[in-house]
């Protein structure tokens, strides 16, 4: 008989933590678009980035393992283009992040339920390919990724963002000689982004 409750009890609290992992599995698609700002930390010999390049795209798969914590697998491919002063170029910089992710709504409960501010920050790798005369010169380095996103939830599965984000260049001191080998890049890049994000389950207003 006590074996019997024992199973019992063990049956009834698989259940329950089977029932809050289900409700917690939160996964959901992000595609955001917009424009990148690359940042030379040293002198790059006469080539300057305009201000504002477009376009920025960014996809991404996310799981949060509760309603505050979670975890986003993402890629982000960038375009820039010499400003009118600099020696002429065209890069593309390509990154991809491992990054954790947490929602900011325990912190600011004041927010109406539509609305949602998320963290996120992680490591991962930066691909530089520049294009034209320069094609030869690609290099690859670490990079470690920050940012915040502002989401307006416009269904149970469904909400809008913006998306603001710092990349920051772990290439080191090392440096590429620009009057020997042309134009490369291995500095940061700032980026913000207007998106879409689906959740893959219905829950109201997922972020």
């Amino acid at each position: 008989m006590q074996k019997i409750k024992i199973l019992i009890s063990l049956a009834v609290l698989v259940s329950t933590l089977s029932y809050a992992q289900t409700n917690s599995e939160l996964w959901k698609i992000q595609f955001a678009v917009g424009v990148n700002n690359p940042k030379e930390t040293t002198d790059n010999g006469g080539y300057y980035s305009q201000y504002v390049n477009f376009p920025t795209v960014n996809i991404g798969l996310q799981h949060m393992f509760s309603r505050t914590l979670g975890a986003k697998l993402d890629v982000g491919f960038n375009r820039s283009t010499n400003d009118e002063s600099s020696l002429e170029y065209k890069l593309n910089y390509t990154r991809v992040n491992a990054q954790m992710v947490y929602n900011l709504r325990s912190l600011l409960s004041f927010l109406p339920d539509r609305i949602a501010v998320v963290a996120h920050a992680g490591p991962g790798i930066s691909f530089i390919q520049p294009l034209g005369d320069f094609s030869e010169n690609r290099s690859t380095f670490f990079n470690a990724l920050g940012g915040m996103e502002l989401h307006y939830g416009l269904s149970s599965s469904m909400s809008i963002f913006t998306d603001l984000g710092y990349v920051y260049s772990l290439a080191g001191k090392d440096k590429y000689d620009v009057n020997v080998d042309g134009f490369s890049f291995n500095g940061d890049l700032m980026y913000v982004t207007l998106g879409i994000s689906v959740s893959l389950n219905a829950c109201k207003y997922c972020n």
